[in-house]
């Protein structure tokens, strides 16, 4: 039987524990979200307390990636909200198209669909050749699916649907090979990305971009992390160069506002001054 709600000392308990025994920090996570994942992770791993579950992890690296799987969101789906695809190829290009060379940041890139989206985006514009995508996360069994670039076939339908809102030239069947019940993306779109490991609530910026996508990731976060990692996204864009938010985030209440214009503000993309 599942203990109730842990307490407050519990979950700053268990947080600690994977923050010094596994070096990832999720004590600035959203409070309300956390513990409905936690909530989760306690029946899948059959822990009657978030006690034994702080136990479990300590004593076993498998227990917690496991429990890693709950705490991190791997949600993406290819060229997920449409119009933010077609705003980047519209109103961000463009602006590219002037520079010699082209770096991206996917922050949060999940199982990589986004930062194939873009590529897509970039491929169909002629870019591709001198764009660099890095895309990042924290979850590596994430980044593994990410760098090998293959998902379930039956999911592409819906991907096609989403690449022609997304103002796609031709056909997303261009960009992949069926084989059985898989999708291979193509080789090219995959030599442009480069899959690592990086932190928002720990690490610093590693590179100067000319655009940055992060999106549906700050939400998770309560507001001092999301101050701190807004602030690592704003040092990492160049000057005039770009950021892209969630649908539900902004740039509005933040301390990092007064860095940035809005570009296209039903999309939450905002131009670094």
């Amino acid at each position: 039987m599942i203990s109730p709600t842990p307490s407050d000392t519990e979950l700053a308990e268990l947080l600690d524990a994977v923050y010094h025994r596994y070096h990832y920090d999720f004590r600035g996570y959203a409070e309300a979200s956390l513990r409905r994942r936690l909530a989760s992770a306690l029946t899948h791993l059959r822990c009657a307390s978030v006690g034994e579950l702080r136990a479990r992890v300590l004593a076993q690296p498998r227990c917690f990636s496991e429990l890693l799987q709950f705490l991190t969101v791997q949600v993406s789906d290819l060229f997920r909200d449409p119009s933010y695809f077609r705003s980047i190829r519209e109103k961000v290009v463009p602006y590219l198209r002037t520079f010699p060379s082209i770096k991206v940041w996917v922050a949060g890139c999940a199982t990589g669909e986004e930062a194939y989206s873009l590529a897509i985006v970039f491929a169909e514009e002629g870019l591709l050749d001198r764009t660099l995508i890095y895309a990042t996360d924290i979850h590596p069994e994430s980044l593994r699916v990410a760098e090998a670039g293959v998902y379930a076939l039956d999911r592409f339908a819906r991907f096609s649907d989403s690449y022609r809102l997304a103002g796609g030239h031709g056909s997303l069947a261009n960009f992949y090979t069926a084989q059985y019940s898989s999708a291979i993306l193509d080789r090219k779109l995959k030599q442009s990305i480069l899959f690592s490991d990086h932190s928002l609530a720990t690490d610093v910026a590693f590179a100067e971009v000319e655009l940055v996508s992060c999106r549906n990731v700050l939400i998770y976060f309560d507001r001092p992390l999301q101050d701190r990692a807004i602030g690592v996204l704003r040092d990492s864009v160049r000057r005039k160069g770009f950021l892209g938010l969630g649908a539900k985030e902004t740039l509005r209440f933040s301390p990092h506002a007064e860095a940035f214009t809005e570009a296209v503000p039903e999309d939450r993309i905002y131009q670094r001054r």
